[in-house]
């Protein structure tokens, strides 16, 4: 697909799908006419990486790690760089913090809307269901 296509299925503009490319956390096809050709494994990174710089992962970091989770890791565990890894922990306790913090905070909306006299929506997404 190309990148207007890529973008929409993947809801990363197309200025930052360019950007994934320049930092060489994509690499999308090439048609013959040069345009970029993303398929679905590309598009599921695209998700994987995203979801990371929402965590508060840098890309620096995200560069490292992400071969680890959209593919099977080349390299042996036991090389990985302890400064590395101390960092990935950091990010992955700010992500539990931030999952806690909204899981408390959507307990109480939940709570004032039983309160209302409204029960909360029984369809509604919970961070434990993710």
């Amino acid at each position: 697909m190309r990148i207007g296509e890529a973008s929409r299925a993947s809801g990363a503009s197309a200025r930052s799908l360019r950007y994934y490319e320049d930092e060489g956390l994509i690499v999308p096809g090439r048609h013959s006419n040069g345009y970029r050709d993303y398929c679905r494994s590309t598009i599921d990174r695209v998700l994987v990486i995203r979801s990371l710089l929402e965590s508060g992962l840098p890309v620096r970091l995200i560069k490292e790690v992400l071969p680890h989770l959209t593919e099977r890791p080349a390299a042996d565990p036991d090389v990985t760089c302890a400064e590395f890894l101390r960092e990935v922990r950091t990010y992955r306790d700010r992500l539990a913090a931030r999952i806690a913090l909204l899981s408390e905070q959507q307990a109480a909306l939940d709570a004032y809307l039983r309160e209302a006299g409204t029960p909360p929506d029984d369809h509604h997404l919970t961070l434990t269901h993710m």
